[in-house]
């Protein structure tokens, strides 16, 4: 895997302004720095925190939000980026999506002006890394459900809860924190993580996204001052508001995987020979060339459509639900076709395809699974709500 292949077959973003083509660029340099690293760290399970920050240094991470002096991204620049970075590595193009598309975009959604000052730029840079707990370990999918108490104190809320899978939860640095106070409103709280009664724990034994640690979080009457309440936020309403927004960059971030593998599989047949010729002249392998590129397409046309509905402020959460169930069920598709074209090559760490294959698992689960976003688009066509 070197230079991209030209997988835009229909010129689908050829509207592209230079600005995010500038970041687009500057997203696929970092990816060929990262190459000869990544699957070392993928095999050891190692979270490589100097990527993260390099991430910061090429000002990448803002996920499309207007930080001052920051790079500033439309939703389609924004896409491209998360797009990119995913196809050389899920685990980094999940690092920016817990710290820019969610702790970073929290703050700067729901922050007071002193809270946006003290952390917006460092979060920006990565110079500060941040997370993002709302999931519990009793509750995902229903995560409105959640359980973290908030209790007021004086001048400080007591935090007692337990949180599940989150991403920099025991990476140093910030987490956004969401519980329920006392008159059961959904609140979020800026957590230091070295503050007394905040464990967490590093989730071992992943078979997806080894890259970047998750955590399991354990808060033991964790103590927050009154001025690290975000005063945006007061229903679950405000909450998916964010959830949103990273379920559009989920769907990128799949259509990135995709294209990776199609890079492959595609190479892989042109140089590869068999019965004397490559593999590229049987009618069966370019038959699912272009089964994988008819996929992709698709993809990449509802990727625009949708950056379109978000540069005109109309994109609904279900149109979001749908773009993330089809983009990544499609990526699983056409990353499943390249590993079976690489034979048995197909399953080394060398040919980048197992990575990807494996990590588009999780990139198909969080932020909503499959069955979830079905119900949430099923509903809005029908008027009739499936959910238990």
């Amino acid at each position: 895997m070197t230079d991209p292949v030209d997988t835009d077959y229909l010129d689908v973003f050829s509207d592209a302004t230079d600005d995010d083509r500038a970041a687009w660029n500057a997203a696929r340099q970092y990816g060929r720095e990262i190459l000869p690293l990544i699957n070392g760290y993928w095999d050891r399970s190692e979270y490589p925190l100097d990527l993260v920050r390099r991430i910061g240094e090429l000002d990448l991470m803002t996920d499309g939000l207007d930080i001052p002096g920051h790079r500033k991204m439309s939703p389609l620049g924004a896409g491209l980026v998360t797009m990119e970075l995913s196809r050389w590595d899920g685990s980094m193009a999940t690092a920016v999506a817990v710290q820019g598309g969610l702790a970073l975009r929290s703050i700067a959604l729901f922050g007071s002006e002193e809270q946006k000052k003290k952390y917006l730029d460092a979060l920006a840079d990565a110079s500060l890394l941040g997370s993002f707990a709302l999931t519990e370990p009793d509750h995902g999918s229903d995560s409105v459900s959640l359980e973290t108490k908030a209790v007021k104190d004086g001048g400080e809320y007591v935090l007692t809860g337990e949180k599940k899978w989150i991403g920099n939860g025991a990476s140093g640095g910030i987490t956004v924190v969401w519980a329920r106070d006392e008159e059961n409103n959904v609140r979020g709280f800026i957590v230091d993580q070295d503050s007394d009664g905040y464990e967490a724990e590093v989730i071992e034994g992943k078979g997806t996204l080894r890259a970047i640690h998750q955590a399991r979080i354990s808060l033991n009457g964790v103590r927050v001052p009154e001025s690290n309440v975000l005063p945006g936020v007061r229903t679950f309403k405000d909450v998916s508001v964010v959830l949103v927004q990273t379920r559009v960059g989920v769907a990128w971030s799949a259509l990135g995987h995709a294209i990776s593998g199609y890079e492959a599989a595609l190479r892989y047949s042109q140089q590869r020979i068999q019965f004397g010729k490559p593999l590229a002249k049987f009618q069966m392998i370019q038959e699912r060339l272009v089964e994988m590129l008819s996929e992709i397409t698709d993809m990449q046309l509802m990727s625009a459509r949708i950056a379109k509905l978000q540069e005109a402020g109309t994109l609904r959460d279900q149109q979001a639900s749908l773009f993330k169930v089809h983009n990544t069920t499609k990526a699983r598709k056409v990353l499943a076709t390249a590993r079976d074209m690489l034979g048995g090559n197909g399953v080394l760490l060398e040919n980048h395809v197992i990575r990807h294959m494996f990590d588009i698992e999780g990139v198909h689960t969080y932020e909503g699974t499959e069955n979830i976003q079905r119900l949430i688009v099923g509903r809005d066509i029908t008027g009739q709500s499936a959910f238990a």
